[in-house]
């Protein structure tokens, strides 16, 4: 399949000469204690009630779906309305050490491992197929647990989910080790083996995405799995899950326990035997992760972190296109992307027309019910991101940033905000600086190439940048320039299962997808023979 985009869905200015910090500690960013920006509603739709059933709520341990030791349960939400979808059992450290028992067992005793790689590729092409029957329903879910536009998940998403799993079938027979010369009469193979039992924690912004990032090439190289899902989004891990046993897939290889971070989170990440982690959200959870896995066993562990990526705008592009591209670097999946183009470079001399144009786009962008066809643009996730993303809007207007559209909530209920655009935005301000997780767009303003790869790549985040420009040579000279571990030329988001992800300095560690992904989930073992 060729590289795709996830998607195809393509004022005032108020001053307040207050520093970063203590705008941070004003609006709570870097703290407890928040307080809601409440803003205009909009007259009131019901919501469309999906015909998708919510058939699986219980942890899957060792095959079978159970209660969690305690008996407790929490709710996930619809995001649309703030109400109940369903209770889902909420695992904890008693239930990490059960799965992790299960998939322990089933990788010293069971036939994962030991099975052929190609009897291993053929149960993960079964399991696509299989999702490929479902997708409605899974998409159905997904938009309901987590609010993106149901045309996003139906026909970008699961298309991608399945693609990734073909991918890594494809691998599966063909992950091999070497012969290697040596100095003296010895005989040296180098083996590649399943490192073991690899704990997985998934974010719950693209759920079924995250999933099918770690899933996949764990268990292509022959490892088991204990995941645990966003506490947000707990319900499509646990229907694809359901699916793979279907497939085949033998019991204990892949269990999935939901819970909260601090508790079964922290608990995979400190289990003594976890033999490798991986972790997406954000970067001082990231740390938390890194710092639980090196006081345990030291357990080698895959992050992939926040990010504040730029997106350069050079005086040569096609300005129309430009805008078009920016505005989907940003305001996709409602701004809830790590890679998400949030500082958004605009060269001097077409800065304005740039601004007025990104300002007519983000006012035309539609917001509503993810499942109402057309709709562009869904709620938050939650109540906290829905106040944290409105309270980084206050600081931007505070701070002196220009509102040139959007910045206030829309209807009286969920958590939807309107695509909100800052021009004037300097590098020091907080919403130029911190990760803000929502559709704020902000356009800076930039004069020389050498000046922009400076300010670009001064944050502690590296993960992508995006550049639009019409010369090759300032395409090669910012793409060799920007420190990010992704750099899009001319286009924005694309993910093929080919290319690897990850990203530079506090964006995290290691590679996810590609080739590279599997240097995760494999031992390398040394037999030297005399």
């Amino acid at each position: 399949m060729a590289a795709r985009r996830v998607s195809y869905f393509f004022s005032r200015s108020l001053s307040l000469p207050t520093s970063p910090a203590s705008l941070a500690k004003k609006y709570g960013l870097s703290g407890k204690g928040m307080q809601r920006y409440t803003t205009a509603t909009v007259l009131e739709e019901p919501v469309i009630t999906p015909p998708v059933q919510v058939n699986y709520t219980k942890l899957l341990i060792n095959g079978q779906f159970v209660d969690s030791a305690s008996g407790r349960t929490f709710p996930t939400l619809d995001p649309r309305t703030g109400e109940v979808i369903a209770h889902v059992a909420e695992g904890d450290a008693e239930d990490v050490n059960r799965a992790v028992s299960a998939a322990r067992k089933a990788f010293d005793e069971g036939p994962w491992p030991k099975m052929t790689a190609y009897e291993r590729s053929r149960i993960l092409l079964r399991f696509a197929d299989l999702v490929e029957k479902h997708m409605q329903e899974l998409a159905q879910l997904e938009t309901w647990d987590n609010g993106k536009p149901y045309e996003q998940a139906l026909t970008a998403e699961l298309p991608l989910f399945v693609r990734l799993f073909h991918y890594y079938a494809g691998w599966a027979d063909k992950i091999h080790g070497l012969t290697v010369p040596a100095d003296g009469p010895h005989h040296v193979q180098v083996l590649h083996e399943p490192i073991g039992v690899a704990g997985q924690i998934i974010p719950w912004n693209f759920p079924l995405l995250m999933y099918a990032w770690k899933v996949g090439p764990a268990l292509a190289c022959g490892n088991t799995i204990v995941l645990k899902s966003a506490e947000q989004t707990p319900l499509t891990a646990l229907y694809v899950s359901k699916l793979f046993h279907e497939a085949g897939l033998p019991d204990g290889v892949l269990n999935v326990v939901s819970g909260y971070g601090p508790t079964a989170g922290a608990a995979l990440a400190s289990h003594m035997d976890i033999d490798k982690l991986a972790f997406t959200g954000s970067t001082d959870t990231g740390k938390v992760v890194l710092e639980l896995a090196a006081k345990s066993n030291l357990k080698p562990v895959t992050l992939e972190l926040g990010g504040k990526s730029p997106f350069i705008v050079c005086e040569d592009a096609d300005i129309d296109r430009a805008v078009e591209i920016a505005h989907f670097a940003l305001f996709f999946n409602q701004g809830q992307c790590c890679c998400a183009g949030s500082r958004t470079f605009v060269h001097e001399r077409i800065y304005d027309e740039f601004v007025e144009k990104a300002k007519a786009r983000a006012a035309k962008r539609t917001v509503g019910d993810p499942f109402k066809k057309g709709i562009e643009q869904g709620p938050q996730i939650d109540s906290d991101q829905f106040e944290k993303v409105l309270r980084y809007i206050r600081s931007g207007i505070d701070g002196n940033a220009k509102l040139e559209c959007g910045g206030e909530r829309v209807g009286s209920k969920g958590f939807f905000i309107q695509p909100t655009v800052f021009s004037n935005v300097q590098d020091n301000m907080l919403i130029a600086q911190e990760e803000i997780f929502g559709p704020v767009q902000s356009i800076l303003k930039f004069k020389e190439i050498d000046e922009v790869i400076k300010r670009a790549n001064a944050t502690r985040y590296g993960l992508a940048a995006g550049v639009f420009t019409k010369n090759i040579d300032t395409a090669n000279t910012l793409s060799r320039g920007l420190r990010a571990g992704t750099v899009w030329v001319n286009c924005y988001d694309v993910f093929d299962a080919a290319i690897p992800f990850g990203g530079y300095k506090m964006s995290g560690v290691g590679r996810e997808k590609g080739i590279y992904s599997l240097n995760n989930y494999l031992q390398v073992k040394a037999v030297v023979s005399s």
